[in-house]
């Protein structure tokens, strides 16, 4: 089944992600990760709302009796829509928002219902990276292997390849193996959805392949953004005690299993819409003017086969309230919808028209 060819669905959850980030941006920097995360909850779940999707979150803040909302199993949008599984991160990057750091962003992705790869087991070994890697890269061989088989089919020096990696003890292996073939390594904190969408995008090249142990949740997150920009992704739950593996073999789940990308995101058609908290290498973050803030978003669609880049001003009217809800850990009440889009697609209001 495809998802319907309706444009409105991406604006949709892109106003969504948009209004979670200028919620969330007022807090950047105070210190305080829980509130950022609960403005930004908050604000996401009330536009996923009108939403006209019947969507189900299986990926989100956590088992029903852990989080108010946005909680995995909710059913989000007005159900008069196609059905899909909804995976959504508020905020990738929630400490470094809290203190201020730079590349946060708020998350969801889309494809049709039961087509996205879950489980509780938190941590996930992956491997990323755009078109030229399809049928190349192998996450059994040696992360060295596969940096000099990336560079032979981009046809560049092994020494122009840049590999992201998640700046934890559990990489030190893989840094190694960076270092001992010349590759250049990108180290980044937190984050790396918005670095394994970087790795996708075929004409980006300040990152060439995100490789290592992060999050389960954002590998899935991230798979969507690349199946749908036609890269390569593969993965395999990486349990950090016998407890998480006895988890995955109840899922069902082999932990040593490798995972594709069709088994990571198996339908061909999904949306990926983020939205910058903070200023970062992928999108820039929330800025504030006078009665208006400005958000840089991208989307990447098959609906409409398209990626855009969207630069929005949005006009706040305090006065206005949405669904009755008030964003917790700030006084604001939620904004309201954007006005204007400066590149790469339309406002709100303008729905029609736009490129790629």
């Amino acid at each position: 089944m495809r998802i319907r060819n309706d444009a409105r669905i991406e604006y949709e959850l892109v106003r969504a992600t948009e209004a979670a980030a200028i919620a969330a941006g007022r807090l950047v920097g105070r210190g305080d990760k829980n509130a950022i995360d609960g403005a930004a909850v908050d604000a996401m779940r009330a536009f996923l709302g009108d939403v006209d999707i019947a969507g189900m979150v299986v990926i989100g803040e956590g088992e029903k009796d852990e989080a108010p909302m946005l909680y995995i199993g909710e059913y989000v949008g007005t159900h008069d829509g196609p059905a899909l599984d909804v995976a959504v991160d508020p905020i990738d990057g929630t400490t470094l928002a809290s203190r201020g750091g730079a590349g946060a962003i708020a998350v969801v992705a889309a494809a049709r219902r039961g087509s996205l790869f879950h489980t509780h087991v938190a941590y996930m070994d992956k491997i990323v990276t755009g078109p030229a890697g399809r049928g190349v890269i192998d996450l059994d061989r040696p992360l060295r292997e596969n940096i000099r088989a990336l560079a032979r089919a981009l046809d560049r020096p092994v020494g122009d390849i840049t590999v992201a990696l998640l700046d934890r003890d559990r990489n030190a292996d893989y840094l190694s193996q960076c270092r001992d073939v010349g590759a250049r390594v990108h180290i980044f904190g937190d984050g790396d959805v918005a670095r394994g969408v970087m790795a996708a995008l075929p004409d980006h090249h300040r990152i060439d392949m995100l490789a290592g142990i992060g999050g389960a949740p954002e590998g899935v997150v991230t798979a969507v953004a690349v199946k749908a920009l036609g890269g390569e992704m593969q993965g395999r739950l990486w349990p950090r005690d016998e407890h998480e593996r006895k988890l995955a073999i109840d899922e069902g789940l082999d932990p040593n299993r490798l995972l594709d990308l069709d088994r990571l995101c198996a339908a061909d058609d999904g949306i990926f819409a983020a939205t910058g908290v903070t200023d970062g290498d992928f999108l820039g973050g929330v800025r504030y003017g006078r009665g208006c803030a400005y958000t840089q978003s991208l989307i990447v669609s098959t609906i409409t086969h398209s990626v855009r880049t969207l630069e929005t001003r949005h006009v706040l009217e305090p006065a206005i309230e949405f669904e009755g809800v008030y964003l917790r850990g700030t006084s604001a009440r939620a904004p309201s919808v954007l006005t204007t889009a400066t590149r790469g697609g339309v406002g709100a209001g303008e729905r029609s028209g736009g490129t790629s």
